[in-house]
């Protein structure tokens, strides 16, 4: 575990495989409710947007370290866009995962709300099925099922595009426990995208994290994913 935790404060390389980003445009006074005080709401054509993007990790690592040293990481996560300072970036109200040691680990010395979850992931060659329990102790319960699949031609998104905006994101930011506010930055080619197909059954993420279901229409995206690393938690300054 000692080894573990010291790997943990290093940068972290991954792959992102089989991504839907399934994103609702809501008020940004509604979001901005829920976000600590020194991060502001990023919206596109006045819209703040949040986005559930169900996924999984593949060979997370120590960068720097081979592949086959990685571990596999099923998530599901609830974010928004925001900035500090001018800088844009993702905030993260939720990220439930399947690995207990990846939520010890992310939580300890990322400062991310990673929670415990049970998460299957099945892919044909057609759809991916994806289905999310939350089991973490003490945690309010999430149930999610989706089922989606690419349609239409690949494309990388236009730098003043909606798209763009969804999904190229090369910051993150997190608030400690003690009220810190803390980022990381994140690199990777840009993301190879489609529209996608979404069938859904259970959703109870939005209510978990203290919002409505969204009533607007969602905009969907899919990505076969890229490779990316994440650098170690930094203070604000």
């Amino acid at each position: 575990m000692t080894a573990l935790c010291a790997h943990l404060q290093l940068p972290v390389a991954m792959g992102w495989r089989h991504v839907l980003f399934a994103n609702w445009p809501v008020e940004p006074a509604l979001v901005a409710a829920h976000l600590p005080d020194s991060l502001s709401v990023d919206t596109f054509d006045g819209q703040a947007w949040l986005s559930a993007v169900p996924f999984t990790n593949v060979a997370v690592r120590p960068a720097g370290t081979p592949q086959f040293a990685g571990f596999r990481l099923p998530e599901l996560n609830l974010r928004t866009y925001v900035t500090h300072d001018g800088e844009p970036g993702v905030y993260f109200f939720s990220l439930d995962a399947q690995g207990v040691l990846g939520v010890v680990g992310a939580r300890l010395f990322h400062h991310l709300p990673y929670y415990y979850a049970r998460i299957s992931l099945a892919t044909t060659a057609e759809r991916v099925a994806f289905s999310c329990r939350r089991v973490h102790p003490g945690a309010r319960p999430v149930r999610f099922q989706v089922t989606y699949r690419s349609t239409g031609e690949q494309f990388r998104a236009e730098s003043d595009s909606l798209e763009a905006f969804l999904t190229e994101r090369y910051r993150y930011y997190t608030e400690a426990t003690s009220g810190e506010l803390r980022f990381a930055s994140v690199s990777h080619e840009r993301w190879p995208l489609t529209e996608a197909t979404v069938e859904w059954g259970a959703n109870s993420l939005f209510r978990a994290n203290g919002f409505a279901d969204p009533a607007s229409d969602p905009v969907y995206l899919y990505s076969p994913g890229v490779d990316t690393v994440a650098s170690g938690s930094k203070r604000v300054r």
